[in-house]
């Protein structure tokens, strides 16, 4: 009896689009993230961008805020990587709400802004003075040691050029047809050459063990270049521009 499985319909589309918060688990980080940001006073952040008009129009604060925050307590400090799991992870997905800056928008947002938030986690209002003060020491060092960090990994792949997974996997596909391409081709000007001199597909025997060796007149099998063979020029000179490509 063949096994039952669950519905898998990876090609499905949905009647009605889901909500993006029942991606999640009601007690899950990301919720506890959206619903705190939400409760902060951030106006230093809008009034940055009072008088931007309709067409400069910037990713909202409150987002930023809480894919940053959410980064960095979740251990994604690089810009890059965090603009990467706006693709690729459901939390960093919820928390975006269908929106995705670019890796430098993220490190530019975070260089001009992030440092505002300190004012707004030491805030407390059930807390005594002498504990706001210890408290807002102790989280102003952990804020900048978090800061710190992202400002390093951000600054070590500043340099480092973007990687295009899907091109990169053209690329190397075309230079493995590049080399299959002349493979074929050596291998043919050898099957001529051996045909030359007499030889052919015949001349390799069974010789036992499943294994073929060449006849007497050849030191490798029918069609089989010489290891170091490579394609010449009309001219017979080595072909550079194909070692090249290869």
């Amino acid at each position: 009896m063949p096994t039952s499985y669950l519905p898998y319909e990876p090609n499905q589309d949905l009647l009605l689009p889901h909500s993006l918060r029942e991606w999640l688990p009601e007690d899950h980080l990301a919720h506890y993230i959206s619903e705190t940001i939400e409760t902060l006073d951030l106006r230093a952040f809008y009034a940055r961008y009072e008088d931007g008009g309709a067409r400069n129009q910037p990713f909202h604060p409150v987002m930023m805020v809480k894919v940053l925050v959410y980064g960095y307590a979740t251990g994604v400090f690089s810009s890059r990587k965090i603009a990467r799991k706006l693709h690729e992870d459901v939390a960093f997905r919820v928390l975006a709400a269908g929106n995705f800056p670019k890796h430098r928008t993220i490190c530019d947002f975070r260089a001009l802004h992030l440092r505002e938030l300190e004012a707004n986690a030491s805030k407390h209002k059930v807390m005594s003075y002498e504990r706001m003060q210890a408290s807002e020491k102790e989280l102003r060092a952990q804020i900048d040691a978090l800061l710190a960090r992202a400002a390093r990994e951000d600054k070590a792949e500043a340099d480092e050029p973007e990687l295009d997974v899907p091109a990169e996997i053209a690329r190397r596909e075309q230079r493995l047809a590049v080399i299959r391409a002349a493979q074929a081709r050596l291998q043919q000007r050898q099957r001529e050459a051996d045909e030359k001199r007499g030889g052919g597909p015949d001349d390799d025997s069974d010789q036992g063990g499943g294994k073929k060796q060449a006849g007497p007149a050849f030191k490798r099998p029918y069609g089989e270049p010489l290891p170091k063979a490579g394609e010449l020029h009309r001219s017979g000179q080595p072909h550079h521009e194909e070692q090249r490509r290869l």
